[in-house]
């Protein structure tokens, strides 16, 4: 037994906490749990990676020509691509400060179990309510996340920006052996992702009641 310190009467009052066999039986078929514990109760709750808010970020306050130095100055490594695109004119920031609910989801959890196209990836996300992000979205979730585990790499699902070599590309944030970067990727419609791929999305905005 992998836990050898756990015997059966705590396994049996584990059971019991979830409220019997029925509950545990429907823990084990979830592929991901959260786990809230508050007065000594603990809720559990299936996770769902599309509906459930991965990181909260904010865009504005950083003008356009600004972001390359204060990357740099944050310890960032700007890729070339990544530094052409934000040249460009479809890279554009918010004149006001706004917060943003980002998702981070697998090309698998989004449905597909094989190598899909970008434009297919986003369509399938945007019938389950995400929506592309802001070019903007990149180079903040770089600044912002700058707790990024090793070896994670992530691109940002946008509109791709057309580089100076006429090429279209997506941002992508990672951190590897030479630190973190904001690099570009290629984002073209028919560009093909494995089902592990993972993409950044925009949770979509609810309308405000009035």
């Amino acid at each position: 037994m992998k836990y050898g310190t756990i015997n059966l009467g705590q396994i049996e009052a584990a059971i019991n906490k979830l409220g019997g066999q029925e509950n545990f039986e429907r823990l084990l078929t979830c592929n991901s749990v959260n786990v809230t514990f508050s007065d000594d109760k603990a809720e559990i709750v299936e996770y769902d990676p599309i509906t459930s808010i991965w990181k909260t970020i904010t865009i504005g306050g950083i003008a356009k020509d600004q972001f390359g130095r204060t990357l740099k100055e944050r310890g960032v490594n700007v890729s070339y691509w990544s530094a052409d695109m934000m040249k460009q004119d479809a890279f554009t920031v918010a004149q006001e400060e706004e917060q943003i609910d980002l998702v981070n989801v697998s090309v698998a959890e989004l449905g597909f179990d094989k190598a899909t196209r970008y434009d297919a990836i986003c369509a399938r996300a945007k019938e389950r309510g995400l929506d592309k992000c802001p070019s903007e979205v990149g180079p903040q979730l770089r600044l912002q996340y700058l707790d990024q585990p090793f070896g994670e790499w992530l691109r940002v699902a946008m509109e791709a920006i057309r580089d100076s070599d006429g090429d279209l590309h997506v941002f992508f944030v990672g951190h590897d052996d030479d630190g973190l970067w904001l690099d570009g990727d290629y984002g073209g419609s028919d560009s093909l992702w494995s089902p592990d791929s993972r993409f950044v999305f925009r949770a979509r905005k609810q309308p405000s009641d009035t």
